[in-house]
């Protein structure tokens, strides 16, 4: 835990009430969550954009200045990696602009380890390569605390001890003491670029809350808040109270109901990507999507006198909706025709960005503009997307191109996560494809036996709507006395047998661990993997740049022969055969 010193107040002076700002008896906090923010410097689909967010947050300021309140900004973290705009720089420009937003706290996000070494290497080629050098020159940089409460250096057995980082921070706003304590998902070393995370293990999330909750509150904290990049899922948000439309299996839901009671007023949760404005266990929790769609927010009112929280109003997901249209009350570009556009308004003020923000913003898009703008000589005459994951015609066309630029039998690649974007109608751009891929993830090929892919494809098999997809084979799955069976044919004919060598083409990612899929085939102390030193985007598009001329989806529909072949029944049948 780390106590701010006044120097490192004063970047926070924007959260506080102004000094001739009435006083009242009841001091109102509002604390603005962000999450998977994912370098999303622009707006998307009329929604979004960290300049937009930034107005949002002036009105909000402005409001709390007006009754001597304040405003907390928090982040749950995968702050930096998602945009060209932001990976051009690893990360530097969504710092500056947190930094001039006037960020209280952030947390470090499974995606905050990509970038590797500082420069272009995505992974350390020797020992003199610093595994997380981009993330920990980043986290220096930035003029807020970043927490991390439950990461470990398996070299000490105790939290990381890296410049600018604590577990947890307690600060004085609006003369209240806020407790703020850092997490990330028990996951995160699955789910993100092993080289990178060597040395490293995650302790259990309760367990590291009750640890600096407990700890804060013996120092006075009259509100503790929890910013962790864990998550679940809900739908409705019109009661709060009301949990029947959330996944009560989910992670953030799970730690908050171990623990406490009283012990934490409110969780900024992030990385599933999904809405929540919920009470679990008594605990406010929220999360706003991703990409800057929206934002979380969470008025605490409390009394001045006693430090007691004497009301508290939790917001739906806030749409960070930079204009109007007048016509449809619905959000628009600025740039559409301004007699049909209005600036959106947040408490009654209109959506000004804040001028800072709006110039590292419009550095970084001119920045990125012509590389976006690569024109890869192929027209789509439809969109490709995802529907039908795994065998998706996006994920085919992935899939393929991955396979037909590597010396390999078949191609894997984890479609229901690892995809991030559709590719729309028009003339593909290199920024499409990296909007579809903005991992650096490197190519990989391995090599196992029949058997193993047999294993892998069983276990892939019963994960119902995360499977893998593939390509150069096609798979036949049964049950046989509750045990599955796997028959896998290449594209050639060939009946894959136990003992056949088959190479895999995948990614540096998914042949250390990540998400597991190749978990079942993976020999002790890992895979020797052949890195080849492509990203697999590249890859991707130098497939387009040699194919040329258009696609349709229709392309790559295999549904008159499906990859993957089971009945419905398989895997109620099988479910207790792996």
């Amino acid at each position: 835990m780390r106590v701010l010193t006044p120097t490192l107040l004063l970047l926070l002076a924007s959260c506080a009430a102004q000094d001739d700002a009435p006083q009242s008896a009841h001091i109102t906090l509002s604390i603005i969550g962000t999450n998977d923010v994912h370098g999303a410097l622009l707006p998307k689909e009329r929604h979004g954009g960290l300049a937009s967010l930034s107005g949002y947050v002036a009105a909000l300021r402005a409001a709390r200045a007006e009754d001597g309140g304040a405003v907390l900004l928090i982040d749950a973290g995968d702050m930096w990696q998602g945009s060209l705009e932001s990976n051009l720089v690893e990360g530097k420009t969504v710092v500056e602009i947190y930094n001039a937003l006037g960020y209280t706290a952030a947390t470090i996000g499974n995606h905050e380890f990509d970038f590797g070494p500082v420069g272009e290497l995505a992974t350390p080629a020797s020992a003199a390569d610093d595994p997380r050098g981009a993330m920990r020159q980043r986290i220096i940089e930035a003029q807020f605390p970043v927490l991390s409460a439950n990461i470990v250096d398996t070299a000490t057995g105790k939290l990381i001890a890296w410049e600018n980082v604590s577990p947890s921070v307690m600060i004085d706003v609006a003369g209240i003491k806020v407790g703020i304590i850092g997490l990330v998902t028990a996951n995160a070393l699955k789910v993100t670029i092993a080289a990178n995370t060597a040395g490293l293990e995650i302790a259990p999330l309760a367990d590291a809350i009750v640890r600096e909750a407990t700890s804060l509150r013996e120092q006075g904290a009259e509100i503790v808040i929890v910013t962790a990049h864990a998550g679940s899922r809900c739908t409705e948000f019109d009661n709060p109270l009301d949990l029947a439309s959330c996944d009560l299996n989910g992670e953030i839901f799970q730690v908050a109901t171990a623990l406490p009671e009283n012990l934490v007023d409110h969780i900024v949760a992030g990385h599933a990507h999904q809405g929540l404005a919920h009470v679990v266990n008594g605990i406010a929790i929220t999360s706003a999507y991703s990409n800057t769609y929206a934002f979380g927010r969470v008025d605490f009112t409390i009394d001045s006198a006693t430090g007691q929280v004497v009301e508290r109003k939790i917001y739906p997901p806030q749409v960070n909706c930079p204009a109007i249209d007048r016509t449809s009350n619905e959000c628009a570009w600025h740039e559409t025709d301004s007699a049909l556009v209005t600036a959106a308004t947040y408490e009654g003020r209109p959506i000004e960005p804040m001028a800072s923000v709006e110039a590292i913003v419009a550095g970084a898009k001119v920045y990125a503009a012509a590389i976006k703008a690569e024109l890869l000589g192929v027209t789509l005459t439809t969109p490709i997307g995802l529907d039908g994951n795994p065998e998706s015609p996006l994920a085919n066309l992935f899939t393929d191109a991955e396979l037909a630029g590597a010396d390999a039998d078949i191609a894997i690649h984890n479609v229901s996560g690892g995809i991030r974007a559709i590719l729309p109608a028009g003339e593909l751009t290199f920024g499409k494809v990296f909007e579809v891929f903005p991992f650096d993830n490197r190519v990989a090929i391995v090599e196992v036996s029949g058997a193993g892919l047999r294993r892998i494809i069983a276990v892939e098999a019963m994960k119902q709507d995360q499977r893998a997809g593939f390509s150069g084979m096609r798979v036949f799955i049964g049950c046989s006395n509750g045990v599955p069976q796997v028959d896998m044919v290449l594209n050639n004919g060939h009946t894959i047998a136990d003992d056949d060598p088959i190479r895999i083409v995948s990614n540096d990612f998914l042949v250390t661990l990540g998400d597991g899929v190749l978990t079942p085939a993976m020999p002790p102390g890992g895979f020797d993997y052949v890195d080849d030193l492509r990203l697999t985007r590249d890859l991707l598009v130098e497939w387009f740049r040699q194919r040329g001329g258009s696609l349709s989806a229709e392309d790559f529909n295999t549904a008159a022969a499906p990859r993957w072949n089971f009945s419905e029944s398989f895997v109620a049948q099988c479910q207790h055969g792996i």
